[in-house]
């Protein structure tokens, strides 16, 4: 074509895709994904800074001896240390984990480290996934995160059993970075599916934490258990925006620019509500909460700013070209040192602001019904979008599970068809208390 018109149409084409493609990321700032959100309150957002020290304790040889400890040390006692797995003992399976039972604050803790460079067996479980391989529940989930999760929760659910019932009332709470935030949101995913090998543990219960998250479950999936996982992600982070499956920027490494190219033209021709539909597209999991520190063309730092929200469409969807993108904003200790930043600020803010007892609902109430008319709606929003699939029967641990509601088409034709599902999704995932609110079931 372009040699019959004389004119490289072609060539400007591409060119001018990748003009577009460059224009648009030089002026997206990380902190526009979550301009419209809300502001976290301190109360949620509380055991971050704490979780990512127990994060950070996995990588010490000697807990008694520490020699990485943030300023303040870890704020965990030895003693209650159950057990510490290296990949001497998972064989390679999965990351390096601890396994806490947090006496201070009610809680027993399972903290996987992020992914170690220098190992095979973590770059075997990240490459381990094709677009759709893997199903679960009514979703897509990454195979290779799924299959380490498995072989945790098979390895630790009968300690994990004995934990919670010497310790009636504590809650079970997974927390992972980077490799292990896509791990620990699987495990969360298998545990609410396999409550019954946990002593009947409550939903509500179970709680995930994934700091600097992989894109690792579809948008169903992710929006249904935004009440249990809950992903904390610093400012331009680039793996929570990596839309590219990781295994085919490592397998990419030698035509990177191809690879780029091939990325300008996606983002150029394809609209984003076509992308939203394809169900087995993954996104970061749950509820998501952003610390913005740096402003557009600012030079510097500001006072962090934590944002939330259960979003649907605009989720993290644009890589932000910052120099911190891979550095800083994805480094554990940099997010601890801000989420405790932010939390100081907050609960400042707070205490100003703080009305009298007696006019105030308790905070964990009026937190808890906030978060599910939030998930309520973007429950809403998705299947609105046709992005919605019916969930299959809870628990299921087949290699590939396969259901009448997983063979059901996930584009949603009537209107009549999508309150069906919308009606069966309020039925699953929440029931009503004695005052009439929907909370989630248990």
């Amino acid at each position: 074509m372009s040699i019959a018109c004389c004119l490289p149409v072609v060539e400007c084409v591409y060119c001018l895709a990748c003009a577009r493609w460059t224009w648009q990321r030089c002026l997206h700032s990380g902190g526009y994904d979550s301009e419209t959100w809300g502001v976290a309150s301190a109360a949620e957002f509380e055991p971050v800074p704490h979780l990512c020290r127990l994060i950070l304790s996995v990588y010490e040889d000697d807990l008694e001896n520490p020699q990485w400890a943030p300023p303040g040390g870890y704020g965990m006692e030895p003693r209650w240390v159950v057990h510490r797995r290296t990949y001497e003992h998972t064989h390679g399976h999965a990351p390096t984990y601890l396994l806490y039972v947090d006496h201070r604050h009610s809680d027993v803790v399972l903290a996987v480290r992020g992914m170690n460079m220098a190992k095979e067996s973590d770059y075997a479980v990240l490459l381990d996934n094709k677009l759709g391989q893997r199903r679960f529940d009514g979703g897509y989930v990454h195979n290779g995160l799924l299959k380490a999760a498995e072989w945790v929760f098979d390895a630790e659910c009968d300690v994990l059993r004995d934990l919670l019932e010497k310790n009636p009332g504590y809650t079970l709470t997974f927390a992972g970075h980077s490799l292990g935030s896509g791990v620990v949101a699987m495990l969360a995913l298998v545990a609410v599916h396999n409550r019954e090998r946990l002593g009947g543990i409550e939903r509500k219960r179970i709680r995930c934490f994934a700091m600097a998250p992989a894109r690792c479950m579809s948008l169903n999936l992710a929006v249904r258990y935004a009440d249990v996982i809950n992903a904390v992600i610093l400012q331009d982070d680039f793996l929570p925006r990596t839309d590219i499956p990781l295994e085919d920027i490592f397998k990419s490494l030698f035509c990177l620019p191809c690879l780029l190219c091939g990325r300008c033209l996606i983002d150029t021709c394809i609209p984003e509500s076509v992308m939203l539909r394809d169900p087995r597209r993954l996104y970061a999991p749950g509820r998501l909460y952003h610390i913005v520190e740096r402003k557009p063309f600012s030079c510097g730092r500001i006072p962090p700013v934590v944002r939330t929200a259960v979003p649907v469409d605009g989720r993290f969807e644009h890589i932000v070209l910052s120099c911190n993108a891979i550095s800083s904003d994805h480094a554990i200790i940099w997010i601890e040192r801000e989420a405790q930043r932010a939390l100081d600020l907050l609960l400042e803010n707070e205490k100003t602001m703080e009305a009298p007892e007696v006019q105030r609902m308790g905070n964990d109430v009026t937190i808890s019904r906030d978060h599910d008319k939030e998930q309520q709606a973007a429950l809403r929003r998705a299947v609105a979008l046709g992005v919605a699939d019916v969930p299959s029967t809870y628990g299921t641990f087949d290699e590939n599970p396969t259901s009448e509601a997983d063979e059901a088409s996930p584009l949603l034709s009537d209107s009549g068809r999508r309150k069906a599902v919308w009606d069966e999704w309020i039925a699953r995932i929440f029931e009503k208390d004695e005052t009439g609110q929907m909370v989630p079931r248990r």
